[in-house]
């Protein structure tokens, strides 16, 4: 009983220090967001921060995936945190100074970038060794809703201070936020277990990564997975704020809605999976997920009375925890440890380097082409996608038995 209660208060302090990071980098990214799409509304600077945003983190994704394997993956966690933060306090300092420049954002949302790109590999490789295995889909559940619900007040608390006090304000939220979670990692006591021997350069276990993730039949499959499902998600993910602001009206508070209601779906799907402990079929749940995924994708694009709008949104933000939890869980079980933090780095290096080809091509066409057709043919294709993950997935796991 000492040792459970031991992982669960470890568990829970490390997943606080996680979501007030979250919350914090949340604000300034909704805020930029919103700042560039009421500023501009243009697809082409939505074009440009949205690869600002994602670009940084692919370039560093896999050197950051064998540093988890290698390092202690706490003190990469602090140190990614600080480097976000330091970035903000530089945006904070350039907006108080007056410098309020289109390009300078894009520059910090780049150093940004950066910190998140090292952070992510390392928090999600820790978790299986935190959590007993039997718990992980719980775990990932309670984290997705405690997320969710964060993120569920932090479009209402960045639009409030943007809309109230200016851009500038934001950035103050991030890093009290950093500042509160690298105090509590800091005192956090992890049970560190053995790293992986460095016996060769950084590119060489890079490439060894890359030979175990691709050798095997599921990970393979994943991988596909994440690039076509990020690829199909980009135009919901960014351009539904400028379709908001194109076909329902400018206003602050419906760009602030049209996150909060996905939230809002997203803590109740969080709420189902922490309840449910365990997905026996993960495969038939990712399955599920994007088909609906790619349903109210289209029926978003159909939507003509904005709170029709939103219903669907929110059963879509129902289902993200669902297909997070599945997919995560799914890989973390399937994976060996000391190929985690690079399996898990790969899998960002695909998901975060295809949006933003995507956007390249999303963004420019949405200045050609209504955005809600994009969003009723991506939504299409997902639905037809979702058949084909399941016969691979399927044949995949025949083959591990």
């Amino acid at each position: 009983m000492k040792g459970q209660a031991n992982w669960q208060k470890q568990i829970a302090w490390f997943m606080i220090s996680q979501n007030l990071s979250i919350f914090g980098s949340s604000v300034v990214g909704f805020s930029i967001i919103w700042y560039i799409t009421v500023t501009t509304s243009s697809g082409f600077w939505i074009t440009i921060s949205t690869l600002a945003t994602l670009v940084p983190q692919v370039l560093v994704s896999l050197w950051a995936g064998v540093f988890a394997d290698r390092y202690d993956k706490k003190t990469i966690i602090m140190l990614a945190d600080g480097f976000t933060a330091l970035a903000t306090l530089l945006a904070f300092v350039a907006f108080h100074c007056g410098y309020e420049s289109l390009p300078f954002l894009i520059f910090i949302a780049c150093l940004r970038s950066i910190g998140g790109g090292f952070q992510a590999p390392a928090v999600n490789s820790l978790y299986p060794e935190i959590v007993p295995r039997e718990h992980l889909v719980r775990v990932n559940g309670i984290n997705q809703m405690a997320n969710n619900v964060l993120l569920l007040l932090s479009p209402a608390a960045g639009g409030a201070i943007l809309g109230l006090f200016g851009m500038k304000w934001t950035f103050l939220v991030d890093l009290i936020t950093a500042a509160i979670a690298i105090g509590i990692m800091f005192r956090l006591k992890i049970v560190k277990t053995t790293a992986t021997k460095a016996t060769g350069s950084v590119m060489a276990e890079l490439r060894e990564g890359v030979r175990y993730t691709w050798g095997q039949p599921l990970l393979r499959v994943m991988l596909f997975c994440y690039a076509v499902t990020f690829i199909l998600i980009t135009p919901a993910a960014f351009l539904s704020p400028l379709m908001v602001v194109r076909n329902f009206g400018s206003e602050v508070w419906k760009v602030t809605a049209n996150e909060m209601v996905w939230s809002l779906g997203s803590l109740l799907g969080g709420a189902f999976v922490a309840w449910k402990g365990e997905f026996k079929n993960k495969i038939m749940v990712i399955t599920i997920s994007q088909a609906v995924f790619g349903c109210t994708f289209a029926f978003m694009g159909l939507s003509k009375v904005f709170w029709v709008y939103l219903i669907f949104d929110c059963i879509c933000g129902m289902f993200v925890p669902v297909l997070i939890a599945a997919e995560t869980v799914l890989i973390q079980t399937n994976t060996e440890p000391d190929y985690m933090g690079r399996v898990f780095a790969l899998l960002q290096f695909v998901s975060y380097g295809v949006m933003p080809l995507a956007i390249i091509g999303f963004g420019p066409l949405s200045d050609i082409v209504k955005i809600e057709y994009i969003m009723i043919a991506c939504g299409l294709l997902l639905m037809l996608w979702s058949l084909c993950f399941k016969t691979a997935a399927e044949r995949a796991l025949q083959k591990l038995d």
